[in-house]
């Protein structure tokens, strides 16, 4: 260990930050937990549900339908995953892949966001019944909800 030299200038430290009086909590302090709110699925995670769905019922290995539709197998387990958005050419060849149409994997991502628009209608009267609303208010919400299911099926999609 070496001492300073008498003669020798005292170098200063300046800190970079200043330093606060009182540290942050290292985690957010927790407040009323309230009821998530119940989202509409991104199309990606639909899609990409249906083309797994489709390949594990078919038995089928990524590389298997990768290389049929020639697309990566990095790729196609992204679709799959709703990681990435396809296009309509590599869609179409990712359906035809596992012996579907465009149309019929439209079809079949219709049905699941048809069924998730009812689960969500479903959640918010649940909701709204624990939070005291009247009878009529909910018998509103539910023919509202129910009139714009019932338009389209829900949702039209074409190919």
């Amino acid at each position: 260990m070496t001492t300073p030299l008498p003669d020798a200038p005292q170098a200063r430290v300046v800190p970079l930050r200043p330093v606060p009086s009182h540290p942050a909590p290292l985690r957010p302090v927790p407040g009323p937990q309230a009821e998530p709110e119940a989202r509409e699925p991104l199309l990606r995670d639909v899609v990409g549900g249906v083309l797994r769905r489709e390949r594990l019922t078919q038995g089928r290995t990524l590389k298997d339908v990768a290389e049929a539709a020639r697309i990566s197998v990095p790729y196609l387990s992204e679709l799959e995953r709703g990681r990435k958005e396809a296009s309509s050419e590599v869609l179409a060849a990712a359906a035809r892949a596992l012996g579907l149409g465009l149309g019929d994997v439209l079809s079949l991502v219709q049905e699941e966001l048809v069924e998730a628009h009812r689960r969500r209608a479903t959640a918010a009267r649940r909701a709204s019944a624990t939070a005291g609303r009247s009878a009529t208010a909910l018998r509103t919400a539910s023919a509202a909800a129910t009139a714009s299911a019932g338009r389209y099926g829900g949702l039209c999609l074409a190919a």
